[in-house]
C-alpha cells in the first residue's frame, strides 16, 4: 500500500480570522489566467457574490488587496492579481509543496514498518 498525505493549509489572522487557504488560492490562480473574477467564480461553480465576499473578507484580514479591479469601459473591465496577491499565492503554494513533501517523509517514518 502506498499512503500519500494530502495536507491542506489554512492560514488564520489574529488567532481566528480566516486569512488565506486553498479556496482563495484557487480563485487567484483562475483570476490570473482569465483576467476576471466573474469567470474565475464561474469556473469554480461559485456565485460571483460569494467569490466577491470571500475575496473582500480575505483582503480585510490580511490588510492588503489581492486583486486590482478594472471597472467597465470599452473592454468591459476585469481583474488582475496584485503584486502582494502574487507573492502571497507563491508563498502559499511553496508552503503546500514543502509540507506535503515533509508529510511523505513522515508517513514513511511512521508507517514504513507496517507496509
Amino acid at each position: 500500500m502506498n499512503l500519500q498525505p494530502r495536507i491542506t493549509i489554512r492560514l488564520f489572522c489574529n488567532d481566528h480570522e480566516k486569512g488565506f487557504g486553498p479556496g482563495i488560492a484557487e480563485l487567484l490562480d483562475r483570476i490570473s489566467v482569465s483576467g476576471s473574477l466573474r469567470a474565475a467564480c464561474s469556473e469554480m461553480n461559485m456565485s460571483y457574490s460569494k467569490g466577491w465576499s470571500i475575496l473582500k473578507s480575505c483582503e480585510k484580514s490580511l490588510g492588503f488587496e489581492l486583486i486590482e479591479r478594472i471597472t467597465g469601459g470599452e473592454d468591459g473591465g476585469g481583474s488582475t492579481v496584485t503584486d502582494n496577491g502574487k507573492k502571497m499565492l507563491k508563498c502559499f503554494r511553496q508552503l503546500e509543496r514543502q509540507l506535503n513533501e515533509e508529510g511523505k517523509r513522515l508517513i514513511q517514518e511512521q508507517f514504513g514498518n507496517i507496509f
